[in-house]
This record gives C-alpha cells, structure tokens and sequence, in this order.
C-alpha cells in the first residue's frame, strides 16, 4: 500500500491555502459581516437583559398564548423560565437565546429564499443537494477552525459555525413545502390569469406554512445543539458551564447546565409547535 501513501492528495493543504487566500483577499467582507453579527448579537443581547427578568418571561408567555392559544403551553413555558431563574442561569439562558435566535434569523433569511428557489428549479436543487449534505454531514468542530481564522474568538464565530450547520434545514424544508403544492391549485390560478408573483404568495407559501414552520422549529433545534460546541470559540451561553463542568470533571455543575439545555429547548419547542386545527 505504499505505493498509494506515497501520492497522497494534499486536501488539507489545498484547503488550508484556500481559506489563508479568503482571508487574505476578503478581509474587509469579513470585517463588514462580523460588525453586523456582532450589532445584531448585541441589541438581542440587551434586549433580554436590560428589562427585569419576570417581564421578559411575561413577553414569552405571552407570545406563546399567541401562537398556541393552550393555557397548558403557557403554564409549561412559565414552569420552564421560573425552574431557570430559580437555578441561577438567568443570563447564561439568554445569551443562548442571543445565539439561537441570531442563528434562526439569518438562517431563515438565507434558506427560505433558497427553498423557493430550488423548488421552482429542479436542476439548481439536485446541484444543492451534495452541497447540503456537506454541510450536515461535515463535523461541527470542523467549522470552527476557518470561523477563527476568518472572526476571532467569541460569539461571531459561534454563530457563523452555527449558520452553516443549520442553514440546509430550513432550504430543505421550505423546498419540500413549495414543491409539494397540488397541481390543481396552480393551475386554478393560473386559469384565472394569476402572475407568478400572486401565485407564490397566494397559494405556495400558505400552502407550505406548517413545512416552514417545522423548518424554523428544526432550525431553533439545531442552533441549541450548538451552544456547548460555540463555547470552545469564546461564545457566552449555557455551553461554557457545561465545556467548565467536562474539564473539571464536576458532575453536578454538568447535569445542571445541561438540564437548563434541555428546559429551554423543551420550551422553544412547545411555544413553535404547530397547532393541530
């Protein structure tokens, strides 16, 4: 097998040389996009820790009755942010939410559009889907390198490490949505003279509302999972007591924090869950 060893392809290299070229060639791009993560994290940021903590709570019981209309939704999502204050992760929380609703934000911006897209083009999507599937596929810690490269330490990185991992969910989900519409819908509009444009926002995306719904409640999901990996980058959040507890082998700091992971992630999901009419 030497023969073989002895001509390897230097992937990493071509890789690492790739990424040194970006770096070297779009610093200002890069500059421009960490300043607008980085204002978007930080009005989010004083947005859920200036006001008093109980009201907060208030806005996210009441946005639940909203979307829910389920006193039972409501008492469980009141339960879940009183069990966090009472366990002291107040802040940590919401700077986890800073980076999980940071992520949805562009992920949704970027992948819907996309969705649309792909699913008017069938071509483009099956050009999409190994890019996808890389994505996905890919270990997160790999992510982080270029992220550090391109950003530095701290939030930014963890969110442009976040946004890739997730982006191809909400792309896939609003796809499936759009390609899915029934045949005879668009041929209904299109028989009473109906543009592309009225078509679209008529019938496709009301259509495949509960698919982009399940697409933002995925991405929320997948954002979540990444807050114990964002905090080896210096990202804030219930990730760093959680990276604190695996190093010093503290088993009651670990299980605490990662209860915390699982109440908020319990809560985002009752509160986006799709109502069954």
């Amino acid at each position: 097998m030497e023969w073989l060893t002895d001509y390897k392809i230097p992937v990493g290299k071509w890789a690492s040389d790739f990424f040194n070229w970006l770096r070297d060639n779009f610093s200002t791009a890069f500059d421009a996009l960490a300043d607008g993560a980085e204002a978007l994290i930080d009005a989010l940021l004083w947005a859920f820790q200036t006001p008093h903590p109980l009201i907060i709570v208030a806005v996210f019981v009441a946005l639940t009755w909203w979307l829910q209309r389920n006193v039972w939704t409501c008492l469980l999502v009141l339960a879940g942010f009183l069990f966090i204050l009472n366990q002291g992760y107040w802040e940590q929380t919401t700077e986890s939410l800073t980076l999980v609703i940071s992520s949805c934000v562009v992920c949704m911006a970027i992948g819907v559009p996309i969705g649309i897209t792909t699913a008017h083009r069938p071509r483009l999507y099956r050009f999409l889907q190994p890019i996808l599937d890389l994505m996905q596929t890919l270990p997160t810690f790999v992510y982080l390198i270029p992220a550090i490269v391109f950003f530095g330490i701290g939030m930014v990185p963890g969110l442009i490490a976040t946004v890739i991992f997730v982006l191809p969910a909400p792309i896939r989900m609003t796809h499936l949505g759009i390609s899915s519409t029934p045949p005879a819908l668009l041929e209904a509009v299109e028989a009473f003279g109906g543009t592309a444009t009225q078509k679209l926002w008529k019938v496709e995306l009301p259509y495949s509302m509960p698919q982009i719904m399940a697409g933002l409640n995925q991405t929320i999901m997948l954002s979540l999972s990444m807050v114990v990996v964002a905090a080896l980058v210096g990202a804030d959040g219930l990730g760093v007591p959680v990276v604190r507890a695996l190093n010093s082998v503290n088993t009651a700091l670990g299980f605490e924090s990662g209860l915390i992971i699982v109440v908020v992630a319990i809560v985002l999901d009752r509160m986006l869950r799709i109502r069954q009419e």
